[in-house]
């Protein structure tokens, strides 16, 4: 039987293992191999309670929800119940599936709700504070995959969470630095002094307790899902929006359901590539920048050789501007899926790219069609003794969302309105252009760039993956795949490897520190691309499965992430 208390001191003792490893070591290049099961995540304390939980007789979904209901108390500035994601799903008898629990737009929300009199955008109001919210769908999207492929209780399953919030937990480096940047944000825009803000600076090692959290966990432990969409939670929910001018209501709340999608697949070398659909646009577009890139031989090229990078740039660019014209929530437009995906025409487009010189980006519009996402987000990868595979990418849009926790609730609340178009051809806070088809409008889900995939070869369970980052989530993991399927690197080696970025507008290649050599830099300066160095592209966490069915995990040393298994 399932025992929380000793969970507790089982998953306690090893976060204080944890806490004593020193990150910047040399990280071997495999990475934990286990021989069943394991979970990747971005917290070492929720991938050990998804572990405990296959090891209690629970499968890879079950694992996944414990997962996430541990990530929204150790991982606030991503990890919650107050935004929303995408879930894709393999089984070992090869059936796939994917949910989407993304949040959507108030009842009360339009068009124009972020313009002026004069018809620009007013500076942070889609992304700071309630007007930003959208309606959470992460409490629900946890129900509908424990309905359709939980074996053991919900009870079960959050019960490691309410045990955290209530006991606390100690923060890594990494925590205590990011929440002494968000002091000042906290205090703005919260009434109540919250669990996060502290007088003093915070340091490494101190315990944060939530005892709101913990409350809001047991509603939703012993009334199910309307333990958060009704009753007592809700009520403080809507209590915030009236108080900050919010637009989240009752019935939206109520109302909300999240929806079962047929996964977005293609083909690349023999694997078969399986992920999330719109309003997710992470499937169509690694699959078009997986087309392009089949017909190059890249693994002669290299690993982020001149050639490699010009055309993963070039094929970025024309993917970017295809996101920006043709995705959005398909239950409110005509989502071209099948011509995107046509190979006939992304041949078409990628016919266009030279390598004597870029493309400006002035000069790369969407293709046309013929007739018929700090970003903090944050990904759980999850297979189990069985050969089930889940990957979940979930989000609360910014670090920390709108920075606004429901008082009395303990969790923070989404601005996911910002990935809507506020104002169609005007970029959002990740630069991405948005078009007509992802412009607000009532009860409609905002177009994202989460990317949760699952790869087969030969029929057989080859790889989960998934990171957060904003619009960089994508290109991500297009790298990450390339680097184990082209470049032959192991899962955590693919991992750590580093990453550029290119998203159409604006136009310049992100390169992280020391990913190109001083002479590919200049080579590529010479080809017309400009460069913008930055620290950190994207946090995967993966599993591989290798050879001899073993299973090796790949988590990202940007941050606190930890695979682990048995």
């Amino acid at each position: 039987m399932f025992s929380s208390k000793c969970f507790f001191i089982f998953s306690f003792s090893l976060f204080t293992l944890y806490s004593c490893v020193n990150r910047n070591q040399q990280i071997p290049l495999r990475g934990i191999i286990s021989e069943k099961a394991m979970v990747s995540s971005a917290h070492p304390l929720a991938s050990a309670i998804g572990v405990e939980i296959m090891k209690n007789g629970g499968n890879a979904i079950d694992a996944a929800i414990a997962t996430h209901f541990a990530l929204a108390v150790v991982y606030p500035q991503a990890g919650n119940i107050g935004g929303g994601g995408f879930a894709v799903i393999r089984l070992n008898n090869g059936s796939i599936n994917s949910l989407d629990f993304r949040e959507k737009a108030p009842a009360l929300a339009h068009r124009d709700m972020y313009l002026n009199a004069d018809g620009q955008l007013i500076d942070l109001k889609s992304t700071h504070g309630h007007m930003a919210s959208g309606v959470p769908g992460a409490v629900d999207g946890m129900f509908a995959l424990h309905q359709k492929y939980g074996t053991l209780t919900m009870a079960e399953l959050i019960e490691p969470s309410i045990e955290i919030a209530q006991r606390g937990y100690t923060l890594t480096p990494l925590a205590t630095k990011l929440l002494n940047t968000k002091q000042e944000e906290f205090q703005k825009y919260n009434r109540w002094s919250t669990p996060y803000q502290s007088d003093h600076n915070w340091e490494v090692g101190d315990t944060i307790t939530q005892p709101d959290l913990a409350k809001t966990l047991e509603n939703i432990q012993t009334n199910g899902r309307n333990g958060f969409y009704e009753g007592i939670v809700a009520d403080q929910i809507v209590a915030e929006m009236q108080i900050g001018e919010g637009l989240v209501s009752h019935a939206d709340l109520k109302n909300y359901q999240s929806v079962w999608r047929k996964p977005i697949t293609g083909k690349y070398r023999g694997h078969q590539i399986i992920s999330m659909a719109p309003p997710s646009s992470g499937g169509i577009a690694l699959i078009q920048l997986l087309q392009g890139t089949e017909d190059y031989p890249i693994s002669d090229w290299g690993h982020n050789s001149t050639k490699t990078i010009h055309l993963m740039a070039e094929l970025e660019r024309r993917v970017y501007a295809d996101r920006a014209t043709f995705l959005g929530d398909p239950d409110y437009i005509d989502v071209p899926i099948d011509q995107l995906l046509d190979s006939a025409y992304n041949q078409k487009r990628y016919d266009e790219i030279s390598f004597l010189k870029a493309t400006p980006s002035v000069l790369v519009s969407s293709g046309k069609i013929p007739p018929s996402e700090s970003p903090e987000t944050t990904h759980i990868s999850v297979v189990d003794a069985n050969g089930n595979a889940v990957a979940i990418t979930t989000t609360l849009n910014s670090s920390f969302g709108n920075k606004v926790m429901v008082k009395g609730a303990g969790f923070f609340l989404n601005n996911e309105m910002d990935d809507f178009s506020s104002k169609p051809g005007s970029p959002n806070q990740f630069g991405l252009i948005g078009g007509e088809a992802n412009a607000i409008a009532p009860h409609k889900r905002m177009l994202s760039s989460m990317t949760p995939t699952i790869v087969t070869y030969k029929d057989k369970l080859k790889m989960v993956v998934g990171t957060p980052g904003g619009s960089t989530i994508i290109t991500s993991v297009y790298q990450t795949l390339l680097n184990v399927i082209d470049h032959g690197m192991g899962m955590q080696e693919a991992v750590n490897a580093k990453r550029v970025h290119h998203q159409w507008y604006p136009d310049e290649i992100r390169v992280e520190t020391d990913a190109l050599t001083e002479n590919v830099q200049n080579d590529l300066e010479k080809l017309g691309h400009q460069l913008r160095i930055t620290d950190k592209i994207g946090r995967m966490d993966c599993i591989l499965v290798l050879p001899d069915g073993r299973l090796e995990g790949g988590a990202d040393p940007r941050g606190d992430n930890t695979a682990l298994g048995y």
